[in-house]
């Protein structure tokens, strides 16, 4: 449109429009001024100030102050009082920047992440609670599992027809007793359940000197490792649909977990055992197997074509949610 106002000024505004295209009713709407735009008069059926300001002080006193508009009005209509309209009180609140959540409502803790860290065995165990179908329907047997997040090694289990509280203290006890915890040295970390957050689990804890961590509601990767390992388990090709009786779970769980701690190479720990690296075999092990990829090296160096094969070393740190490293923005803030 700019184009045709200069073309007009020189061949005319009829002939520039032809030339361009453009509609000569567009142009020269465009060349006119534009219309002052007019307050929108106030209906003569509106509020006035002092209406507007006694709705304003219904909505702020003590009796609605945390009150919906649409429960408020709800209220003064019961009582014979009509002072406006739902959609007027929402307009009202609006003008005065007070249009937000007004219930009184409860307001749920913020969670932190929990951020944890294991160098080595024995610092850090996640545990959790599985169930397995039972020989009819809505029969189920409870599977606790206690693992090293470090080394993958199933430090306890257990197979029991209920979730109690004093069965996780029994099996943590006995455990901690097992390895040869000392106070002070070990965090077990667990979703928020009601045996791994009840209050005769902690008192245990608090008095063996275990520190104890929680998962965030509602967030299923806050306990990866333990949840890793039951699919694992239920992946397997012998694990069955159904147990027929407690005995079969328990049997199954003896044949699964020696297998899984001591013949089941986890690609999590460089193909280790679970069992080499919670003994401190994994040194050795590894030691071993790169004298077989030297010979394999020296046998035939052409196979190897981009560089001399070397076993990955054992891993040195595990994390559950490691540290989120500060964004630009926030470096800049804090500088």
């Amino acid at each position: 449109m700019s184009v045709a106002l200069e073309l007009g000024g020189s061949v005319g505004n009829a002939a520039a429009c032809r030339a361009l295209g453009v509609p000569r009713a567009s142009l020269y709407r465009r060349m006119q001024p534009a219309a002052p735009r007019l307050p929108r008069p106030t209906p003569a059926r509106a509020l006035d100030a002092a209406e507007r300001q006694s709705v304003l002080e219904a909505l702020h006193s003590e009796r609605f102050r945390d009150k919906a508009p649409a429960e408020v009005y709800a209220s003064l209509i019961d009582e014979g009082v009509y002072l406006c309209s739902i959609r007027t009180m929402h307009r009202i609140l609006a003008e005065n920047g007070e249009l937000k959540e007004r219930r009184n409502q409860l307001r749920h803790p913020q969670y932190k992440k929990p951020e944890l860290l294991a160098t080595g065995p024995n610092q850090i165990w996640s545990w959790d609670i599985t169930k397995l179908l039972g020989p009819a329907k809505w029969t189920y047997f409870h599977l606790y599992v206690i693992l090293d997040i470090f080394s993958r090694y199933v430090v306890g289990w257990m197979v029991a027809p209920r979730e109690t509280a004093e069965l996780a203290k029994r099996l943590i006890a006995e455990t901690c007793a097992k390895q040869g915890i000392v106070p002070g040295t070990l965090t077990i970390h667990a979703d928020r359940g009601t045996s791994m957050t009840s209050k005769p689990l902690a008192l245990l804890m608090a008095d063996l000197g275990v520190t104890k961590t929680h998962s965030r509601p509602h967030v299923s990767d806050d306990n990866p490792y333990s949840e890793s390992q039951f699919k694992t388990m239920k992946y397997r090709p012998e694990f069955p649909e159904r147990f027929g009786s407690i005995e079969d779970s328990r049997a199954f769980g003896q044949k699964f977990f020696t297998w899984y701690n001591q013949q089941h190479h986890h690609s999590g720990i460089v193909m280790l055992t679970p069992e080499m690296l919670h003994y401190g075999m994994a040194a050795e092990v590894i030691g071993q197997r790169q004298q077989v990829l030297d010979a394999a090296y020296v046998r035939n160096p052409e196979r190897f074509t981009h560089a001399r094969p070397m076993h990955p070393p054992q891993p040195t740190a595990v994390w559950i949610n490691p540290p989120t490293p500060p964004s630009s923005k926030e470096e800049l803030a804090s500088s």
